[in-house]
């Protein structure tokens, strides 16, 4: 495992899922660790079953919240080295009947609470001539599906986001990346069968197989442990030459 002692990580949406599952392979390899999440008492918990992690709670909707976030992280860490912007919400419902509120929340979680956080951490990356920015994105990133107009949006601005950030920062010793991956099996996969069933019209427990798999030719869910290796990786001197990718984990969902 490469050594990422000395080295500090922020990681949103740490409490659960594929950024549980980052936090424990950065303590795991000796990096300082920065949990984010809105969940107080998931956090708590997560952070405290880690060396040298630390949790702080934010509503990433909120730019307040999230610039005080980063803000206490990087006083707490002394610096942040590593930002992996994971936070991330779902609702699935036909444009027409779209709230309007339910996209707005999705468009500030998961694009505008990620440049709020790289535009407070790229000043020290620069200042350092070091600094990985990992966004999590998703197939979704490439690909659309039906029902998911903010979700699918959002992840597409994920990606452009990091392309950006890849061309201003690479002069600095920045990289930026966005992994690109197919269903996980997550808190946030799971609390979406329901609501597919119902806009598929389609029984719950058919849903993995008729909907979230059906395009991949390896057909299964991806594990948060898979996700989290593939960032260790993309933040290790073995990736220093990979900036601005689409880094697709997708069981070959986007070679069709």
């Amino acid at each position: 495992m490469e050594s990422f002692a000395g080295k500090t990580a922020l990681i949103t949406g740490g409490a659960s899922g594929i950024g549980f599952a980052a936090a424990q392979a950065f303590a795991a390899a000796g990096a300082d660790v920065a949990i984010a999440d809105i969940d107080q008492q998931g956090g708590e918990i997560a952070a405290s079953s880690l060396p040298n992690t630390h949790f702080f709670r934010a509503d990433l909707t909120s730019e307040a919240e999230t610039v005080a976030m980063f803000e206490a992280a990087a006083a707490a860490l002394d610096k942040i080295d590593i930002l992996v912007n994971n936070a991330g919400i779902q609702y699935i419902a036909p444009i027409e009947e779209f709230p309007p509120d339910q996209w707005r929340r999705i468009i500030d979680m998961m694009v505008t609470a990620p440049f709020l956080l790289t535009r407070a951490a790229l000043p020290g990356m620069y200042l350092r001539k070091w600094g990985r920015i990992i966004n999590i994105g998703s197939a979704h990133s490439l690909i659309a599906s039906a029902y998911k107009s903010a979700y699918v949006t959002a992840k597409h601005g994920l990606l452009g986001l990091t392309r950006v950030t890849a061309l201003e920062a690479a002069p600095h010793g920045v990289t930026c990346n966005c992994v690109c991956p197919s269903y996980v099996r997550t808190p946030l996969v799971d609390k979406q069968i329901a609501a597919q069933a119902k806009a598929h019209n389609i029984p719950e427990d058919e849903v993995v197989e008729k909907i979230m798999t059906a395009e991949s030719p390896i057909h299964r869910l991806l594990e948060p442990q898979e996700i989290a290796d593939a960032i260790l990786y993309l933040c290790s001197p073995s990736a220093s030459g990979i900036t601005g990718s689409a880094f697709t984990i997708d069981c070959g969902w986007s070679a069709h």
